[in-house]
């Protein structure tokens, strides 16, 4: 192939992804766009500028408790989920596992099934047993869909560095225990970081599940779906989220920059 029809492919790719990412992601603009509006209908021209609607967002009582079930629901979730994720990424990078890559491709199940089937295989399994629907279910369901997550940004963090850094360690006296905490964890920090981020992020701002799977506390997409029913009530819930968006944006750049973070510096001091 010349060097013209190269760059006329290339030129295309970027126009494009280009046109790709606009389509995907201008809708989205439009949320905070009009949450400025002074007006209660969504469309232009806009009514005018005001900040009345991000005001009354603040001084909602139900959006502070749904608001306080979502941090509740997302911290144990995200905590529990780095852990598991740990220990898989651990287990599949150190050891010579038999059926590695099928236990991979078990932990993606998760992500390649609808959620809608999974809320509905969960919500039958919790009513067999007698568990009452809870902020404890839905956390189970999100732990479910986050631990995949986890594993595969710790798997890339774990694979990255030189395993004889651990040798040397046990070379030194170190127990395995200790070695973990004093050269593996060290290693893995910023991948860890990057995973409790990104399953927090992925708890907080998840639906479908927790719409299968909540009782009578709903979480924060709960009481905004809820919202949606009365016109009124819409430009405050653009508002929340426009606030939900600039925070979930923040953390998943922070999330990437600390993965490529710890990629790049993969045999720092350690020991």
């Amino acid at each position: 192939m010349s060097k013209s029809s190269l760059n006329s492919s290339s030129g295309w790719l970027r126009s494009y992804t280009v046109i790709y990412l606009v389509f995907i992601y201008l809708p989205i603009l439009f949320l905070p766009l009009f949450s400025f509006n002074d007006g209660i209908y969504v469309a232009f021209p806009m009514s005018g500028f005001t900040l009345n609607w991000w005001a009354e967002m603040v001084n909602q009582p139900g959006m502070h408790k749904a608001l306080w079930n979502s941090f509740s629901v997302a911290v144990p979730v995200c905590l529990i989920s780095t852990t598991l994720g740990m220990m898989g990424a651990k287990a599949l990078t150190t050891y010579k596992l038999y059926g590695a890559r099928a236990l991979t491709g078990l932990f993606t199940l998760p992500l390649v099934t609808p959620f809608l089937i999974l809320g509905i295989a969960l919500l039958i399994s919790f009513d067999n047993y007698g568990i009452d629907l809870s902020l404890f279910t839905v956390g189970v369901g999100h732990v479910l869909i986050c631990v995949p997550f986890s594993l595969f940004v710790l798997l890339s963090r774990m694979e990255s560095f030189d395993r004889s850094l651990e040798e040397v360690a046990l070379d030194l006296g170190e127990t395995p225990w200790m070695m973990f905490w004093r050269v593996t964890f060290p290693i893995a920090m910023p991948g860890i970081v990057a995973s409790l981020l990104l399953t927090f992020t992925i708890s907080f701002d998840e639906f479908l599940l927790a719409f299968f799977l909540t009782g009578d506390a709903s979480t924060l997409p709960i009481f905004i779906w809820s919202q949606l029913r009365f016109p009124g009530k819409l430009p405050a819930v653009l508002a929340l989220g426009s606030a939900i968006l600039i925070v979930t944006v923040f953390i998943v750049i922070v999330a990437e920059l600390m993965r490529r973070k710890g990629s790049a510096n993969s045999t720092e001091n350690v020991i």
